[in-house]
Formats: C-alpha cells, structure tokens, sequence
C-alpha cells in the first residue's frame, strides 16, 4: 500500500493538469490527458496515413468497411462542449473532442445541426453516394447547364393513321351541303341515305340491309338514330318523317308538320327534333299520338344543323341565315342567339367533357370554327380554318374534336382543344366532305363525300389506352359497296 505523504509529495510536484468529469466506474488514470497523445498517437498515424484524398475521385469502401466520408457521425452524439463564461473549457468537451479524434480522425466534421440532418438512421455507410442525372445515363450526354432546355421526358405525339382503313362506294350520295345524310348507332350500325332509299351497314359483320325505298318522287333527306334502341328517324323530301324499327325492317309510323323538307332531325330520349326548309323546328313526342308538341320559330332561312347536349337540356340550331341559336326543354323562342357567323351554319357540336361548350362550324364565306359557353353566354374563341366548316364532332374519350371541310381543300383535321393545334390532316376525298359520323366506342369517325365515297378513319384513341385501335371493321380491308 502506497505511503500517503509520498504520494501527496508526488502530487505536489507534479504539474498541475485540467481535471477530467469521467464516470465513477472509470479510473482518472487510464484516461489521465497527459497519457492519452502517447496511447493514440499509433492510432491516429494508422488513420491519418494516406487520408488525404483527391477531391476529384469518388472513394468507395471495401463493403465490410465503413466509408467516413458517408456515415453520420451525428448518431454518436460526440460534439463540442460550449466554453465556459471564463473562458475555459469543460472537461467533458476536451473528452469529447479526443475522444472523436482518435476514433474517426483529426478531419471529423463537428456534429451539425440537427435541422440539418437527414432523416436516417444508420452510422456507418458502405459507399459514398453520388447524385447522378437520369440524363448521364444517355448517351447523348446531355448538359444540364444549357439555358432554356426541358430535361423533363417529353411525351411523343399521338400518330394518326393518315389514310381510311375501310372505304364504301356509295352510289347516289348526294353532294347538298344542306342534308344530313349519314348516322351511326349505339349498337354499331351505320345508316345512310342514297337517294330515295336508306341502307344499313353492320359495322360488325360488314352486312348490308336496304332498310327502306321511299318511292321515285321522294327522297332520303336525313337519317337520325335515336340514342338507344333500334329506332331510326328518315326525314323526307315532302315535309315527312318516318319511324323505323330497324330490327325488324318495319316502319313505325309518318309523322307530318313540315311543309318542306326535313334536312336535320336530333333525339332526345323519346323527344325528337327534326329541322326543314321551312325555317322551322319542330318537337315530336314519339309516345303521343300528335305529330309534334311544340314548333320553335327564329330562323329566317333553312334549318341544317341540330344537335341536343349531353344533358338533353339545350338544343342548338344552326341555319342558312347564319345564326346559332340555343333552346331548352320548354322554349318556343330561342334563349341564347348567336350572330357571329358570316355563313351558314351546319357545324354544330357539344362538348362531352365540359357543361355548356358548344363549338360550331360556318360554310364558304365564314370558314371558322367557334366555341360558346352557354351557361354564362360567352364567345370562347374562334378558329379560321381556310375552308368550308361542314361537321364537328366531338371525342369522348380525349379532350379533341374532328371537323370536315369543303371549298376548297375538302380535308379531315384532328384538333386538340383547347389549343386547337392541329393533331393530323386526313385527305382523299375528291369533294366536299358532307356527312360525319362517330362509332359508339369513340374511336372510329366515317366521312361521306359528293365522291360517292364513305371512309373510316381511326382518329381517336381508346378511353383506355391509347394505342389500342378500335375493333371496327379492323378485320376488314379494302373497297367495298354499301348497296
């Protein structure tokens, strides 16, 4: 056992040094500041050998060894002990502060904020990570410093088919901007009229029915499906409608009124609308024993363009007068008029997406395209498009429409709305291109020309892919004959 008094004399003649806060289990001894440079200095000539690494390469660690430069340090809660008011140190910190040194090097970054930390939790790391662009992985090597470049994936362009898949010789389609000769059904059948007779087309089997012969003093006006059911509405030469049962080839019943012909008819669940020379527009209940339940006047001209909305609570009109008018379920005087067009207005369309949008089509003198908001009676826009607007058609699968033209380029266009950026240019038809129907699944529109030609054309893509064609007629090539 140690004498006391030698040991206070040792005491007394040894410098004095800074007293260590170390825990009670801990001896002041084995960790005494004045050892501690001896016992590490080994240590840190081991860790500090060939440390000094080039900013320039990535340094990767052997995977059973951590990598320093990408383990957080801060886990191991060692930092810094703030100085003291006089300016001396606590002991704790000087601990600290050594203690790191010797485990992780003289170059250990201090603990930092914890606001600045990143939300892990592992210490150690395996290999320094790097930020890399999607774009270094190009072999083009893009430089992401150029001003006014997107580096965001850009979306390739929808292609559209630039020539019809399937064309019908239709003999005896007439060249009358006026008529509405062609319709296509929900349950995938194609009307046309040629002539004095109406023909269907089974867009399915390619079958083709005479459905009716009016007679050699009469002929086909329009042709009008109803939205449901087999029932298809013929508007005559003679003022006439007639109701056909087309399951069963059986007309249903003639309704009278018109005093002239019938060139636009539009459904309304059991309400049908049909349009005449007269400058009249008639509203017919097909469950009433009436020929017609109301009759709407404020046209000067003929009637050529009738279309109800979605909703089937609004019916625009378009006429030779060039007007545009909008009428609801109980009106006799139109409710909203439209006077901008400078021609003749058979272009009408209401939008599938967005209550109240309706876009119409003005003839040789106007050639625009026109879009209104019927709830808050506002002009939209306006498109001139360098020829006669004959149809409008609306997608509902994709936010587009399909207009057909006539004087002078009789061409197809595909245009996004709003934007109304040209998507394609479809032509062949060698006259105006007059009728326009849409096949029920969206994706297939058929146009009818004065060439005696009908074309089907896959525009729009499907409501789910939108590289899926349409089953329409796909199985079927080549030209054919509707009758």
């Amino acid at each position: 056992m140690d004498d006391p008094t030698i040991s206070n004399q040792r005491n007394q003649s040894a410098p004095s040094t800074p007293c260590l806060n170390l825990p009670s289990r801990m001896s002041d001894s084995s960790l005494h500041l004045e050892n501690l440079p001896s016992r590490t200095m080994h240590i840190n000539r081991m860790i500090n050998s060939n440390y000094n690494r080039s900013p320039s390469r990535t340094i990767y660690s052997d995977r059973f060894i951590p990598s320093r430069s990408g383990s957080n340090f801060a886990l191991f809660d060692i930092s810094n002990s703030p100085t003291s008011a006089e300016g001396k140190e606590d002991g704790s910190g000087t601990y600290n502060s050594l203690l790191r040194a010797a485990l992780f090097g003289p170059d250990t970054p201090d603990k930092k904020d914890s606001s600045g930390l990143p939300a892990c939790r592992n210490i150690f790391r395996f290999k320094t990570e790097t930020k890399r662009s999607l774009h270094s992985l190009s072999p083009f090597g893009l430089d992401e410093s150029v001003p006014g470049i997107s580096h965001s994936p850009v979306k390739a362009p929808r292609k559209v088919p630039r020539s019809p898949y399937k064309v019908l010789d239709a003999p005896a389609l007439q060249d009358d901007f006026y008529l509405n000769l062609v319709d296509w059904s929900s349950n995938n059948v194609l009307a046309v009229g040629l002539g004095n007779c109406v023909y269907l087309w089974n867009a399915c089997s390619s079958k083709v029915t005479k459905l009716c012969d009016l007679g050699i003093d009469d002929s086909v006006c329009s042709v009008g499906w109803a939205q449901r059911g087999t029932h298809l509405a013929v508007g005559t030469s003679h003022g006439k409608v007639q109701i056909w049962d087309a399951s069963r080839c059986r007309r249903v019943r003639t309704m009278e009124g018109h005093r002239l012909r019938v060139g636009a008819l539009a459904w309304s669940s059991s309400l049908l609308s049909s349009g005449s020379r007269d400058k009249s527009i008639l509203q017919r209940d097909i469950r009433a024993q009436d020929d017609f339940v109301s009759k709407l006047s404020g046209h000067k001209s003929e009637v050529c363009g009738l279309k109800w909305s979605y909703d089937n609570r609004e019916l625009a009109s378009g006429g030779n007068d060039n007007k545009l008018f909008v009428w609801n379920q109980h009106s006799t005087q139109p409710v909203l008029k439209y006077c901008e067009h400078t021609a003749a207005v058979k272009a009408i369309a209401w939008s599938p997406h967005l209550h109240g949008l309706l876009a119409s089509g003005g003839g040789t003198a106007d050639r625009c395209i026109r879009f209104w908001n019927t709830t808050t009676n506002t002009h939209l826009s306006c498109m001139d498009t360098g020829s006669q607007v004959c149809n409008l058609v609306w997608s509902k699968n994709v936010n587009e429409l399909v207009s057909t033209h006539g004087y002078s380029q009789n061409q197809i266009i595909v245009w996004r709305y709003p934007t109304m950026s040209k998507l394609a240019t479809l032509t062949g038809h060698t006259y105006r291109v007059l009728y326009l129907a849409i096949s029920p699944d969206g994706q297939t529109i058929v146009t009818g020309a004065g060439d005696e030609t009908l074309r089907f054309w896959n525009v729009f893509p499907s409501p789910k892919s939108q590289n899926t064609d349409s089953e329409i007629g796909a199985s079927s090539f080549g030209r054919t004959t509707i009758r």
